[in-house]
């Protein structure tokens, strides 16, 4: 099984709701975003994904939420680093074409000592 892993960053605001501290006011970050995918089988160039790909279609999820009020891209989500992590696992999976590629896990920086782990449990 191979794995390799994208980082990229975006600067964004939010709010989370009944957290009861500080963070309950609009404040920001610049978030740092790990996404892994993994797979068995290499192309026939040798490379599960090229590297430029898999950037540019988890940038695809970055546009989304860079320079922007988290709360308003994702209404009805209280935008903590748990739901965002889970966010960019599922859309940048779902923008994945490719039977031999899955994303296997995200890693959301909020600060450079703060992160959250998204994956999804594959055993039913």
């Amino acid at each position: 099984m191979y794995e390799l892993m994208v980082e990229l960053s975006f600067d964004a605001a939010h709010q989370i709701a009944g957290s009861g501290g500080r963070c309950e006011r609009l404040h920001g970050h610049t978030w740092k975003v790990e996404v892994f995918v993994q797979g068995k089988e290499l192309d026939e160039e040798g490379l599960l994904v090229d590297f430029a790909e898999l950037k540019k279609i988890a940038n695809r999820c970055v546009g989304r939420l860079d320079h922007r009020y988290i709360n308003e891209v994702l209404p009805g989500v209280n935008p903590t680093t748990e739901n965002i992590a889970r966010y960019f696992f599922q859309k940048v999976q779902g923008d994945i074409d490719s039977d031999r590629l899955k994303v296997s896990r995200v890693r959301v920086w909020e600060a450079r000592d703060a992160c959250v782990t998204y994956q999804e449990d594959r055993n039913p």
